[in-house]
């Protein structure tokens, strides 16, 4: 069940990381690997408190001052915009940006924008976070992009005829298709950076034991609770699933490698629909309209 392991022993002195969801789970865990690598680490969080003890937590364990906290509200576009502003004025680099951070199975809820929380969070608003970031990203060339996604994108659709889901909503559906969202922008995104020396990745860390299942264990029936718990004392740790995210960022075999889908630090097919280029480039042109990108 622990699954691969990143093998690269890679320093990362002089280099500038950022990462989202980095407060807890396996945002926290691949922090502290950036961190003890010498890297420049922005930890982009919503809960600032959490991030800040978080921070002080990795300080103390890698001996590395050079981590960050900033705001971020993937909820919120104007969070994502002020971010990226900060970012471009105050850093003069950017070599790894992990969009790590997401929701899952939660009501249906809308963004500050009006959109579907989970497609809003999981997809739209890594997706403006990474367009605005992409010129600092090609100034710091050899740099990468990493997406974390999820195999239940292989049972996802993209509901272009209701991309909000107003007409059915279902935490499931919803979960499925921002997964499946993560999977084909990095392959359109991939095509788009071609020859740039940005190069693009998105994974599957496995079943983890986080907090993102904080919205899904209280709608279950009190035996499902009981089976659940017992379940999770077999997946993996938070540092057993950064392995994945790891291997994407750092590892130098993949330095010629864009586009690819990842699990268990190997490369794996993504579902059909992951691969279709029309639906990437359709979804790009449509995410790119919702968030006001030209």
């Amino acid at each position: 069940m622990a699954g691969g392991v990143c093998r690269s022993r890679v320093r990362l002195d002089g280099k500038t990381v950022l990462i989202t969801g980095a407060n807890c789970g396996i945002g926290k865990e691949t922090a502290l690997d950036m961190a003890n690598r010498g890297a420049r680490v922005i930890m982009a969080c919503r809960d600032m408190t959490k991030a800040r003890i978080a921070a002080d937590e990795i300080r103390q364990q890698s001996g590395n001052g050079n981590v960050l906290v900033k705001k971020l509200d993937l909820a919120s576009l104007q969070s994502v915009r002020d971010l990226a502003k900060e970012v471009q004025e105050n850093e003069e680099r950017l070599d790894i940006l992990i969009n790590n951070a997401g929701i899952m199975f939660c009501p249906k809820w809308e963004t500050q924008d009006g959109f579907e929380m989970q497609f809003g969070v999981n997809h739209l608003g890594h997706f403006l976070l990474t367009n605005t970031l992409l010129d600092l990203l090609k100034k710091s060339t050899p740099s990468r992009v990493v997406n974390v996604s999820s195999t239940a994108h292989e049972k996802g659709r993209i509901h272009f005829e209701d991309i909000n889901l107003d007409k059915d909503y279902d935490p499931h559906t919803s979960y499925r298709q921002s997964k499946l969202a993560n999977v084909l922008f990095s392959r359109e995104l991939a095509s788009r950076l071609k020859d740039t020396g940005v190069t693009v990745y998105s994974l599957h860390p496995g079943i983890i034991r986080t907090e993102l299942g904080r919205h899904l264990f209280p709608t279950l029936a009190m035996w499902k609770r009981i089976v659940a718990a017992a379940v999770m004392t077999f997946v993996k740790s938070p540092w057993e699933g950064a392995q994945t995210t790891l291997h994407c960022a750092v590892d130098e075999s993949l330095a010629n490698s864009s586009g690819l889908y990842y699990s268990d630090c190997a490369p794996k097919e993504p579902a059909p629909q992951a691969l279709d280029d029309a639906a990437a480039k359709r979804l790009w042109d449509l995410s790119a309209s919702m968030v006001g990108l030209a």
